[in-house]
């Protein structure tokens, strides 16, 4: 099976990474600017590089933003769990993972993707059934973040919430109606940040099994965030309480 990674940035980011691919498809009379550039390193990479009309592109791309740009990958390789905490410890650091409950928007997962890139999530944990998994289109909304963020695949959230567990991982689960808001938590070591479905939240389970169940502190008319947007704001947070945490051990070392 072969999937098509389309859009300049997520295009760009594929090639930068290094990562395999078969062909790259530039629409006629597109090859100024950025797609020059990345033409150039598909020839660089001894990709063959076919122009073909816009008619063509959307063909391939099922009408999506394709931008001019298309790459034909092959199976997107997604880490393990034991992989993605091996390599945040290997990197000397407690892990950070964001898990996604039952979430089925591509452009929710490719969202969170992307946020996870920034804020230094060491992976992204996605459930094999009822949930969106890795395609073009969480490829192209991520801009090419899932080049860089290891993603794996499980096959039951609770039991992979046990095992986090066991590793000294806190589990905090995004809850709306939680008392304990995320500027009064402490996020310093091994996280797993639980996100629900766009509809239903966390499944009563996971909510259960989650330590700690956090909220968003807000205002104004609209009570409640898409699941995209809370995860970029939680995951915000963690960062910055990582970043305190590492501070703070830095001022005691030097005392």
């Amino acid at each position: 099976m072969t999937d098509y990674i389309f859009g300049r940035n997520a295009v760009l980011e594929q090639l930068k990474s290094g990562k395999e691919a078969e062909k790259l498809y530039v629409q006629k009379g597109k090859l100024q600017g950025v797609v020059h550039r990345i033409v150039g390193m598909a020839h660089d990479a001894k990709l063959p590089v076919i122009e073909v009309d816009q008619a063509k592109l959307d063909r391939m791309t099922e009408g999506g933003n394709h931008q001019g740009v298309a790459l034909l990958a092959t199976d997107f390789a997604y880490s393990s769990v034991e992989d993605i905490l091996a390599s945040a410890k290997a990197e000397g650091h407690a892990p950070f993972v964001v898990l996604l409950d039952e979430l089925t928007d591509p452009h929710n997962v490719g969202a969170i993707i992307r946020s996870a890139a920034c804020f230094g999530a060491d992976g992204v944990l996605l459930p094999k059934r009822r949930a969106a998994t890795v395609t073009s289109v969480v490829q192209k909304v991520s801009s090419g973040a899932t080049s860089y963020v290891k993603i794996a695949k499980i096959n039951n959230v609770n039991q992979t919430i046990d095992a986090l567990k066991k590793e000294n991982i806190w589990v905090y689960g995004a809850a709306g109606e939680a008392k304990q808001t995320l500027w009064k938590t402490n996020f310093s070591g091994g996280v797993c940040l639980v996100i629900g479905n766009e509809g239903k939240g966390l499944a009563e389970l996971t909510r259960k099994k989650c330590d700690v169940l956090v909220s968003i502190p807000m205002t104004g008319p609209i009570d409640s965030l898409n699941a995209s947007c809370a995860a970029t704001v939680l995951m915000a947070e963690v960062y910055r309480g990582r970043l305190t945490a590492v501070a703070a051990d830095n001022d005691k070392t030097a005392d």
